[in-house]
């Protein structure tokens, strides 16, 4: 899975968003954490919710696989209702 060519990230002063362009079903700006913004960079290429959970766990110490899972599954699951994911 990877993002959608018609939906760009965008980080200005510290604030990361994802933004819908051209002819997407989802016509709007996603203001995310840096959480969500290190998933949407690894979703800049094909990748996995497995990959990026990796990813996640190398990035930030003191959490466990279940609840990255679980938060990692969540976002995906709100960038597919968007229609921002392609499979």
């Amino acid at each position: 899975m990877k993002l959608k060519p018609n939906f760009m990230t965008h980080e200005t002063k510290g604030e990361h968003y994802l933004v819908a362009t051209g002819d997407s079903v989802f016509h709007g700006i996603v203001k995310n954490n840096e959480t969500a913004a290190l998933i949407l960079d690894c979703l800049q290429t094909d990748t996995t919710q497995a990959a990026i959970v990796d990813k996640l766990l190398a990035t930030y110490s003191g959490v466990d696989r279940e609840t990255v899972s679980r938060d990692v599954m969540r976002i995906v699951d709100m960038l597919r209702t968007i229609g921002a994911i392609e499979e």
